[in-house]
């Protein structure tokens, strides 16, 4: 058998490839789950697009997969300069929150910051309005650190980002 970094290799980087037969060994056979985790650390930047696309598909599966990674995603994952790994980061929070730590709630919030204050991929930008102006509910400091950078992006060139942006203002209350 091939392993995952070579089967999810290859072809357009805008398509699926092989993740979700990937995707389905894993949840047949949960110990594979490391070897799919490690091919984040892979030097070809659409196997770390794929499995990003096949955590998220996991984490919707069968979340229990990714909690014993948690620090992992927060430490490791966090350091991949890859728009794909950083907005997949903000959806794993935001599905991962009632299993997280308050510690680790406090690291993907400055993870998140950083990234809504400082990357351009509309993406990333987009996942990461969604999930800080759901946990701005209930952080007033998150609520009133994230309603500057929603105004700044209702600015944005973009309807994409300054359309999710106004969605996300009138959430948090202007």
């Amino acid at each position: 058998m091939k392993t995952f970094e070579t089967r999810l290799q290859g072809g357009p980087p805008n398509s699926l490839g092989n993740t979700i037969e990937v995707v389905n060994e894993v949840l047949a056979e949960n110990a594979l789950f490391n070897e799919l985790f490690e091919c984040y650390f892979s030097p070809d930047e659409i196997v770390r697009l794929r499995t990003s696309n096949a955590m998220k598909r996991i984490c919707k599966a069968e979340k229990t997969l990714l909690i014993p990674y948690i620090d992992r995603f927060l430490t490791d994952i966090a350091q991949i300069d890859q728009a794909s790994a950083q907005w997949t980061l903000s959806q794993l929070f935001g599905m991962l929150e009632k299993d997280m730590t308050d510690d680790h709630i406090q690291q993907a919030k400055a993870i998140m910051k950083h990234n809504l204050a400082q990357h351009q991929d509309w993406i990333v930008l987009t996942q990461t309005m969604e999930t800080l102006t759901k946990w701005s509910k209930s952080d007033v400091d998150l609520k009133e650190w994230v309603k500057p950078h929603l105004k700044r992006l209702t600015a944005d060139e973009r309807k994409s980002v300054s359309g999710k942006a106004k969605k996300m203002l009138d959430r948090v209350g202007q």
